[in-house]
């Protein structure tokens, strides 16, 4: 089932329910902003009329998408906002210019570690656990796979974000080793135990039929979900800097995945509100804003639904979840709920989000849901006057447009 935020639940006393106007600059427009209609003065402040027992959250939620506060007063008194935009203000709200994002430093990530183990050498590892992730019902068959890197001389490193590749025990039809498969890393660079000694995969096993009707299994995902405890398995890599991390803590970080894409973001919201990690990593205390897209086609398929709901539960203002459960919610015309339909849903408030120099976007899984994604923006980003096409060549130079699909 869809699990909206726990945050806003708000008072039923008589002043928690009163008004209050906030004089806000440097605030998008949009109808996902939480206000009906704003008004826009030539000055290009936006005032927002927010309940008292929504105040807390309102603040976050303006904080993120880069407005500054300037004002507050009770609704009705001298000096606050009509509850209406004139045609001037709001004509000139859309002609103000958006600025496009700045290119990266291409040096930033000169110190991640990549191929510290090759094809040729690769670093043996031990499978350590190897657990479903689906509940009873689940479609399919999706493990997490923890297996052991102590004893590595080099020592396999890792970061969030990076995968490893895989090379299945066997030979191939023509007596040739299996060919390397890649997997997104679904731990934190200290690994699930802490300890800087393990790595953890989320592996589906491929299955389908060919054209004569016969069953046919993935090779390496067969191989990884059918790994007993003990057992070696050949790892290369690591390798990968599309997909890594930002180093600001007060940072949007927006999640879109679907299935097994859930890896690396698993990686990330472990860092950035497990405890554990939270007290190794003392110069990274995430303050930012996280939400994640996450489309799967049964609740049974949720991956990692404890996880992430205890996660949104104790951090409500800094993780958003959202699901998009295909086979048993509907979109806004009648069919399938897909990941698509969600982002097109909050597309106005996204589009805000990524306008936000701090806001980094992420996309991992299914490659057929890239382009109902930028549709949805692209509608977004128009009613301002902006090229979508072009602003996301801008945010991908500037390393905040991050796409690892398949």
């Amino acid at each position: 089932m869809y699990n909206p935020s726990v945050a806003g639940s708000g008072e039923s006393t008589s002043f928690g329910s009163r008004m209050f106007v906030f004089e806000v600059i440097g605030f998008g427009q949009g109808p996902n902003s939480g206000v009906a209609e704003s008004a826009v003065r030539q000055s290009g402040s936006t005032f927002l009329q927010v309940p008292y027992s929504r105040m807390s959250q309102e603040v976050q939620r303006i904080s993120r998408l880069g407005g500054k506060i300037v004002n507050i007063l009770p609704l009705g008194e001298a000096g606050a906002a009509p509850a209406v935009q004139s045609n001037s203000a709001a004509e000139s709200s859309q002609s103000m210019s958006i600025e496009m994002p700045k290119p990266a430093d291409k040096k930033k990530h000169a110190g991640v570690p990549v191929n510290t183990y090759r094809p040729k050498a690769p670093f043996v590892g031990k499978c350590m656990s190897n657990d479903t992730l689906l509940a009873e019902g689940g479609i399919g068959t999706v493990q997490h796979i923890k297996m052991d890197l102590s004893g590595g001389d080099p020592m396999l490193q890792y970061v969030e974000g990076q995968s490893i590749g895989i090379i299945a025990d066997g030979e191939d039809a023509k007596g040739k080793p299996h060919k390397i498969r890649l997997y997104s890393i679904a731990s934190t660079g200290h690994g699930d135990d802490l300890n800087d000694q393990t790595v953890s995969l989320c592996v589906r096993q491929l299955e389908y039929k060919d054209d004569e009707g016969n069953l046919i299994k993935g090779v390496c995902s067969t191989f990884l979900c059918n790994l007993q405890p003990g057992a070696d398995v050949k790892i290369t890599g690591p390798v990968g800097k599309e997909m890594l991390l930002p180093e600001d803590e007060d940072a949007n970080i927006v999640m879109l995945g679907t299935g097994t894409g859930i890896a690396p973001f698993r990686a990330y919201l472990w860092r950035m509100f497990k405890d554990g990690e939270r007290e190794l990593n003392k110069d990274y205390q995430f303050k930012g804003f996280a939400w994640l897209f996450f489309g799967i086609p049964t609740t049974a398929n949720i991956l990692y639904k404890d996880e992430l709901e205890e996660m949104q539960a104790k951090y409500p203002d800094n993780f958003r979840l959202t699901y998009a459960i295909s086979r048993e919610q509907k979109n806004s015309e009648g069919g399938r709920m897909y990941i698509q339909h969600r982002v097109a849903e909050y597309a106005d408030e996204l589009w805000q989000l990524i306008k936000n120099e701090k806001t980094h976007v992420y996309i991992c899984g299914l490659r057929g849901m890239e382009g109902g994604i930028d549709e949805a923006i692209a509608a977004a980003a128009a009613k301002e006057g902006v090229n979508w096409d072009e602003y996301r060549r801008a945010l991908k130079k500037a390393d905040r447009w991050h796409v690892e699909t398949y």
